[in-house]
């Protein structure tokens, strides 16, 4: 079985120190470390990836939940953390080599039984205990997308099943598996909760849909577009923001969550959004780059490019625009995450050839950078700590 090549983004990354003008060092910031110019195609490199915590000051470096590698063909991803900021979600990844030297030579991915797993865990940080939640009342072998439902009603996630990928939603335990796709379920991804819980959002088939948390009253957001991904909440709950337009050149959109309203946000004047986070050929061509959220949900962050370079802009809602960032050519950011009081910007950043973590104070533009990588390391989507 073959998949979409703009469904999967998996990469990673390495780490040292600096300070930080307005976050306490206690704060840790969850990513993922890899090996990037390594010979032989994207699993040779994407097996090297590693889930990694730094405090926000950049010290106290460490890897977490190496018990989930347990054979040379096996890796981590940090992919997140519970809303108390007590627990970190990450996945475990594996392939077959064979099947990985087969997806090289066909360019595309096969994602079968046997030949792939992934499973979405979750890690104790006071206790390091790992819980492999997917793995209990197994749906599939393939199992991505994992995120806390609002007010500790449970977990959703993201099984592939029989060829489909389905929206899902568990116990925190991981029992009571469910599927809440709703009637004539395509190839669902990007699946989220709206902030009160009522509603969820997905892609699917490329195509965006709104419907209650129990998969019911299922509502198309038609654009007119073959391209539709990545839908987001905002803060209020109020608002859905994702990509439209056709593959590889798509804008931010936004919608009422009762599907009115829809427009346009802003043009990202070319840029595809996908980075890069190999230096060897990749055939599913990097991964995802989408825009985000401010906290308070009154603007959006978003990469865009200003001739050659990809650049960090602010957008309100009321469209006003301000550049964040001026760079030298070739510089490129990427996986931008607000602070949750609004205050910084995590994201990261190639420049002189190396995939770095860096965090900007948003009331001068000051910029810290958290890594000390070298040419053939790198780190990619970083998350802040939640607290209570």
């Amino acid at each position: 079985m073959s998949l979409p090549r703009t469904l999967i983004a998996l990469a990673a990354i390495l780490l040292p120190h600096t300070a930080i003008a307005e976050e306490t060092p206690t704060l840790l910031i969850g990513y993922t470390e890899l090996q990037t110019n390594l010979p032989g195609g994207r699993h040779t490199n994407v097996s090297t990836m590693r889930a990694t915590l730094v405090r926000a000051d950049g010290s106290d470096r460490k890897r977490i939940a190496e018990v989930l590698v347990d054979n040379p063909n096996s890796w981590t991803q940090f992919a997140g953390w519970s809303p108390d900021g007590k627990q970190a979600i990450v996945y475990r990844g594996w392939q077959d080599p064979a099947n990985a030297a087969w997806e090289e030579e066909h360019k595309t991915f096969r994602i079968e039984a046997g030949k792939w797993m992934l499973d979405s865990c979750l890690v104790d940080l006071a206790s390091g205990h790992v819980a492999n939640l997917t793995a209990v009342d197994r749906v599939s072998h393939y199992n991505g997308g994992l995120f806390f439902l609002p007010q500790g009603k449970g977990l959703g996630f993201t099984p592939l099943m029989g060829g489909n990928s389905k929206p899902y939603v568990m116990d925190l335990d991981g029992h009571h598996k469910k599927d809440v796709s709703g009637e004539g379920g395509g190839f669902a991804y990007g699946y989220s909760a709206s902030p009160d819980g009522q509603l969820i959002s997905y892609h699917e088939n490329y195509q965006i849909y709104i419907a209650r948390a129990d998969g019911t009253g299922k509502k198309h957001i038609a654009t007119g577009h073959p391209f539709n991904f990545g839908p987001t909440w905002s803060a209020n709950g109020e608002w859905l923001m994702f990509l439209s337009g056709e593959h590889d050149h798509s804008h931010p959109y936004f919608v009422r969550r009762d599907g009115t309203e829809l427009r346009k946000l802003v043009d990202l004047n070319g840029y595809c959004s996908s980075t890069q986070f190999l230096d060897v050929p990749d055939f599913h061509e990097g991964s995802s780059d989408l825009p985000v959220w401010s906290a308070d949900g009154q603007s959006v962050f978003y990469s865009a490019l200003v001739g050659t370079t990809t650049e960090l802009f602010q957008i309100t809602l009321a469209g006003e625009i301000t550049q964040l960032t001026h760079s030298k050519v070739g510089t490129s950011h990427n996986h931008i995450e607000p602070s949750s009081d609004g205050k910084q910007l995590l994201y990261g950043s190639k420049r002189d050839g190396v995939r770095q973590l860096f965090i900007m104070n948003l009331s001068d533009r000051h910029e810290t950078c958290l890594t000390d990588l070298q040419p053939g390391q790198g780190a990619m989507w970083a998350h802040w700590q939640r607290s209570e």
